[in-house]
């Protein structure tokens, strides 16, 4: 039985994915603030190093399978914990996961990204920089100081995809796959409340993907499934779109 972590798994996203990955054989190791098999705040460091810690004694220090679905959004109580959450969150279990993925059976790891990495300036923000070089404390201040969460949102996300990127070379020939699904609106409690925001709701409300409609967690799971599943054996490095057609609408000449 393969042994796979998931990260927020006690609702949305993360829920749908720990119930499509249990269904297909997998045993999950959920990780949660509550509500999960380990409860660790990943906001911060000794809540991460807690997280992995906890994840090596239930494994047995040999694990096939990590996806990242924790995170924030803008409705968050302060950018700086957008960054915290959605990319050191991400990237410290990543990190500190790896060589239990090493030693397990055609181990994958999957990050669960947003369309909202595509958003104009999101690459260029300065926080950017300063997440891909691992300094938690000026990503957090630069974030602060814009004092635009869905910004920091937005960087955030695209900051965690380019660094799953980065690390497609050296997994790949330790026979490790890593991939980025990036979701576009979905029906969770994280989108309800970016909906009941006064700053952000009428926009998110008018921002509707050409399918007509948001997505349902189980159908950013069901792709999830695949890529961790020997199916998807050759898919490594790449970024897949479930966003009902909003990247093709917004970037029609961007692939």
């Amino acid at each position: 039985m393969r042994i796979t972590v998931v990260t927020g798994s006690a609702s949305g996203i993360g829920a749908a994915v720990s119930k499509a990955l249990q269904g297909a054989g997998h045993r999950v190791i959920g990780i949660d603030r509550q509500n999960a098999d380990i409860a660790a705040d990943l906001s911060t460091p000794d809540g991460r190093r807690a997280a992995i810690d906890a994840v090596l004694e239930r494994c047995g220090g040999v694990l096939d399978g990590l996806v990242c679905c924790a995170g924030v959004g803008a409705t968050a109580p302060s950018a700086g914990l957008v960054i915290g959450v959605n990319y050191f969150g991400v990237t410290a279990l990543v990190d500190g996961l790896a060589d239990a993925l090493a030693k397990g059976q055609r181990p994958a790891a999957l990050i669960i990204g947003s369309i909202a990495s595509t958003q104009q300036g999101a690459d260029s923000q300065p926080m950017v920089e300063a997440m891909l070089a691992g300094d938690e404390a000026q990503a957090r201040e630069l974030a602060d100081a814009l004092g635009a969460p869905h910004v920091a949102y937005a960087s955030s996300k695209f900051a965690v995809t380019r660094y799953a990127r980065q690390k497609a070379v050296a997994w790949g020939k330790q026979g490790m796959r890593l991939n980025v699904v990036a979701p576009g609106a979905v029906e969770t409690p994280l989108l309800q409340a970016s909906k009941d925001d006064p700053r952000f709701g009428e926009a998110v409300k008018n921002f509707v993907a050409p399918l007509g409609r948001a997505g349902e967690p189980h159908e950013i799971a069901g792709v999830v499934a695949f890529l961790q599943s020997e199916q998807a054996g050759f898919v490594h490095g790449t970024v897949v779109f479930v966003d009902g057609g909003m990247d093709a609408m917004v970037r029609p000449a961007s692939f």
